[in-house]
């Protein structure tokens, strides 16, 4: 007696499973210039490395006497493999089985994902098409009944979706049109990228437009809307170069928060100082510059990974390498509002300072913030609200920070440039600039009835900037040491490199006392 019949029953439906929503829908979508699912997971992980799980469910058709005819898959493909040698639990929808919706999922596949990771301490990779096993109308007439959201068992799929987020690194990619659950599950997520092809909203056109907006996919959640919401990190012209994404993203942080980030060997020298950091700045306050080439001088070369570009753009947020060691990077970039924090800055702040604490991600911070943003718009956006809010994320911060200020520091929002109540490393570059306020605007608030009663006005306030200017030299505060240390630019890399070197045996492995929040 043999089981061989039953292994080729076995490999027929999996057969079948694999043909996903038929040959046409296959090409439909190959049309629209997208991969199928597998198609994805399979450039996406390690060859050979994909183990599905429930690779045969789907809803079974019967003859009158119970015998299997055929079957439509589940449009959700789920499992484990291997991305860069490391494990990852991996889900997809499957545009191609009525379009991703309720109507064709098995809501215990992407469930079962997500308990995966977190039981098994591994990322999680959503790669999201649809409604992401969200609902469709037509769903209130193939189940006879209308889903309560959240009802029994969904609210458990919800809490995974946000709780693994203290757990394990949420990558999502939006490949396609994004709606609904699809979008929840692309937002709930430490790193998101998407296609300029794609599109992400809530509820789509034909939704929208019911309410008076004649908008079309792109025009409602195009990749440049989403952006500049930071409801998306990144946008990429092609799938492939989104599966990079994932890839560098993940290679920074450790598979779970009870591991530590993988240091790498560093073949670039520690002492490396580029000659051009010496004259960067412009002696000229009024004049910008370029932070981003800073950035990389003085982080392992190559290895800056920038997340969120569009959004809260006063701040370049990432991810890079010093001596080998995982850090964020946050820098200030003066060609927006000349390095202010603005309500969507500080959101920003929030985000990336909450994700270094989850992953023991030392912090690096390359200071030039002349102050929070002021303005009718600032108030109408609450700044001073998400400021204070950002001030709080930086003081619960529990990981190594190291602090460069570049230029400006000034105002409250100066105050939020190291985590009070503990020691951090803190230096300035000889063109650094501090104080309670900028002397610009500040002379003539202060000395008001001074200048007002001289001869001459405009003279008395040069007079007054003049001997100010001479008090506010960076070096008086090291007299005083009020600043620990000022630096030639050159010496920068040197001196993060050491206190990486310093970082590293004190980074500690675990939960944080706080759950991120999306």
């Amino acid at each position: 007696m043999s089981w061989q019949p039953e292994l080729d029953e076995l490999q027929r439906r999996r057969a079948l499973a694999h043909e996903m929503g038929g040959a046409d829908k296959v090409k439909r979508q190959h049309d629209a210039g997208r991969l199928t699912v597998r198609e994805r997971i399979g450039k996406l992980v390690d060859d050979a490395s994909f183990q599905e799980v429930g690779s045969i469910s789907g809803i079974g058709e019967y003859d009158g006497a119970g015998k299997f005819e055929t079957m439509t898959p589940a449009n959700c493909v789920f499992g484990r493999g291997k991305v860069s040698g490391r494990p990852v639990v991996v889900v997809g929808d499957d545009f191609t089985v009525r379009g991703g919706s309720a109507d064709a999922s098995i809501s215990a596949k992407p469930l079962m994902a997500e308990e995966m990771a977190a039981e098994y301490r591994l990322p999680i990779v959503r790669i999201i098409e649809g409604s992401g096993g969200g609902g469709s109308v037509k769903t209130i007439e193939t189940k006879g009944a209308s889903n309560l959201p959240g009802g029994i068992g969904g609210t458990r799929a919800y809490l995974l979706m946000t709780d693994n987020l203290s757990q394990v690194p949420v990558v999502g990619l939006g490949l396609g049109s994004v709606a609904g659950l699809g979008a929840a599950r692309l937002a709930s997520t430490h790193y998101s990228v998407m296609t300029r092809s794609s599109a992400m909203f809530v509820a789509g056109p034909p939704v929208v437009n019911r309410l008076g907006h004649n908008l079309t996919k792109e025009e409602l959640g195009g990749s440049e809307i989403q952006t500049r919401s930071g409801a998306i990190d990144t946008a990429v012209d092609t799938e492939e170069e989104a599966f990079e994404c994932v890839r560098r993203f993940l290679s920074y942080l450790p598979p779970s928060v009870h591991e530590l980030p993988p240091v790498a060997a560093c073949e670039d020298d520690p002492e490396r100082g580029d000659e051009f950091l010496l004259s960067v700045i412009p002696r000229n306050r009024r004049q910008i510059y370029k932070m981003r080439p800073i950035v990389e001088s003085v982080v392992d070369k190559g290895t800056f990974f920038e997340m969120g570009r569009n959004f809260g753009r006063s701040i370049i947020a990432g991810l890079a390498r010093v001596q080998g060691v995982p850090v964020l990077v946050l820098a200030s970039d003066p060609y927006h509002y000349g390095g202010s924090w603005n309500a969507e800055t500080c959101q920003k702040v929030v985000r990336f300072v909450d994700l270094a604490t989850t992953f023991h991600l030392p912090v690096v911070y390359l200071m030039d913030c002349p102050g929070f943003l002021i303005g009718l718009d600032a108030e109408k956006t609450a700044t001073i609200r998400h400021g204070v809010r950002a001030m709080a994320a930086i003081n619960q911060s529990t990981v190594p920070w190291c602090t460069i200020i570049v230029r400006n520091a000034f105002g409250v929002a100066a105050v939020a440039h190291q985590p009070g109540g503990r020691l951090s490393m803190r230096y300035a570059w000889v063109s650094a600039y501090w104080g309670s306020l900028p002397l610009e605007g500040g002379i003539e608030a202060a000395y008001r009835a001074e200048i007002e009663a001289a001869p001459d006005p405009k003279a008395k306030l040069q007079e007054i900037e003049t001997r100010l200017n001479a008090l506010r030299s960076p070096f008086r505060s090291a007299e005083k040491f009020w600043v620990e240390e000022i630096i030639d630019p050159r010496k920068t890399r040197s001196l993060l490199c050491d206190f990486a070197r310093l970082a590293a045996p004190v980074l500690t492995p675990g939960k944080v006392s706080f759950k991120i929040r999306p």
